[in-house]
C-alpha cells in the first residue's frame, strides 16, 4: 500500500491542472501604463531602455489603445510629459494639460475603458522632484498637497475614472479626497500609491518620463527598502484618509509586502511591475537568455498568488494582442 503523497495525479494532463489552479489571471486584472506626449500628436519615439513602449502624441495614443481595446484591453494609466516645465508643475493641473487632454479623448471613444490618472508634479516640474522645493532644496509637503488636489480635480473633470497619487507627500489622499468631494466627484475613487519604496528599477520609467531629478534623490520621501513595518503605516494612514484601493511599488522584490497588505486590509490591493522589472525580462529575452513570454507570465501570476488584485504592468498591451490573456 503506497503511503507517500502522490501530487502528480493532478498535473498529469492540463486540464487537471487548469482545473486546480489556484492562481488565475484575467484580463481585468491589468492595468497598462501610456506616456502621452505634447509636443506633437503625431510624435513616436521608441524608450531606448524599455524596449516596446513609446512616448506617443495624442493621435498614436489613440492608435495604440485602439489597438489595445480591440485586444482586451480594460483599462489603463496615463503619465505625462508636457512641452514646457517650471517650479511649480503648472501643467499637471492645467484644464488643458496633456494628460487631461488625453483623457478626453480616450473616454470620447470609448467610455467603458477605465482610465486611471497618474496625479504626481514630477513629470511637469523644472526640477523633477514630485513637490514644492524650497530655496534651500527641501520638498515641501503641505504647500504640495494643494496642488496634487488641484491635479486630481483637473484629472476628474477631463473624465478619470480613477486617481492615482503617487507622489508620497504625507496627508496627499486626505486633500485630494477633500477636494473631490466639494467638486462633486463622491464616487471618483483614489488608488493610492501608499506603499511606495525609493526604488533602483524606477531607472528606465524616468527616462520614458523625462521626470529625473535634476539635484538629490527622492529618499526624503519615498520609503527605504528595508523597511516593511513602516509600509503597514503607510498603507494604514491611507485607508483612513480615504484610499479606496492601495498600492506596493515596485512589485517582485516586494512580493512579501504585497502578502503583508493583502493580509491586513480589506481593500483591493494593487501592484506595480516597474520599469526596471519589465526592462530586466525584456532585455535577457532580446539575448535569448529566456523565454520572454513565459516569464513574463509567471511574474504576473507571482503578483496574483502574493495577493495583487491588480497589476500595472507594461507587458499588458502585447501579451493581450498575442492572445496569451
Amino acid at each position: 500500500m503506497n503511503t507517500f503523497h502522490r501530487g502528480r495525479r493532478l498535473r498529469s494532463k492540463k486540464v487537471l491542472r487548469d482545473m486546480v489552479r489556484e492562481s488565475r489571471l484575467g484580463r481585468e486584472d491589468l492595468i497598462q501604463p501610456y506616456f502621452v506626449v505634447e509636443s506633437d500628436p503625431d510624435f513616436r519615439k521608441p524608450i531606448a531602455s524599455m524596449p516596446g513602449q513609446f512616448q506617443l502624441g495624442l493621435n498614436q495614443l489613440m492608435g495604440d489603445v485602439g489597438t489595445a481595446v480591440d485586444a482586451g484591453l480594460s483599462s489603463l494609466i496615463l503619465f505625462g510629459i508636457p512641452v514646457e516645465k517650471d517650479p511649480a508643475g503648472t501643467q499637471a493641473y492645467a484644464e488643458n494639460g496633456i494628460v487631461q487632454q488625453a483623457i478626453r479623448r480616450i473616454k470620447d471613444r470609448w467610455p467603458e475603458l477605465i482610465v486611471v490618472a497618474d496625479t504626481c508634479l514630477c513629470e511637469y516640474t523644472s526640477h523633477g522632484h514630485c513637490g514644492l522645493v524650497s530655496p534651500e532644496g527641501v520638498v515641501r509637503n503641505d504647500p504640495t498637497l494643494a496642488l496634487l488636489a488641484r491635479t486630481a480635480v483637473a484629472q476628474a473633470q477631463a473624465g478619470a475614472d480613477i486617481i492615482a497619487p503617487s507622489d508620497m507627500m504625507d496627508g496627499r489622499v486626505a486633500a485630494i479626497r477633500e477636494a473631490l468631494d466639494e467638486k462633486g466627484f463622491l464616487d471618483t475613487p483614489i488608488m493610492s500609491y501608499a506603499v511606495k519604496y525609493s526604488s533602483a528599477f524606477y531607472g528606465p520609467f524616468r527616462d520614458a518620463a523625462e521626470s529625473a531629478p535634476k539635484f538629490g534623490d527622492r529618499k526624503t520621501y519615498q520609503m527605504d527598502p528595508a523597511n516593511w513595518r513602516e509600509g503597514l503605516r503607510e498603507a494604514a494612514a491611507d485607508v483612513e484618509e480615504g484610499a479606496d484601493i492601495l498600492m506596493v511599488k515596485p512589485g517582485l522584490p516586494y512580493l512579501d509586502i504585497i502578502r503583508l497588505v493583502r493580509d491586513n486590509f480589506d481593500l483591493p490591493v494593487a501592484a506595480y511591475q516597474v520599469s526596471g522589472e519589465y526592462s530586466q525580462i525584456k532585455a535577457a529575452g532580446q539575448n535569448g537568455w529566456i523565454d520572454e513570454t513565459a516569464v513574463a507570465l509567471e511574474s504576473l501570476i507571482a503578483f496574483k498568488r502574493a495577493g495583487a488584485d491588480l497589476i500595472l504592468s507594461y507587458f499588458t498591451q502585447d501579451l493581450l494582442k498575442a492572445g496569451h490573456i
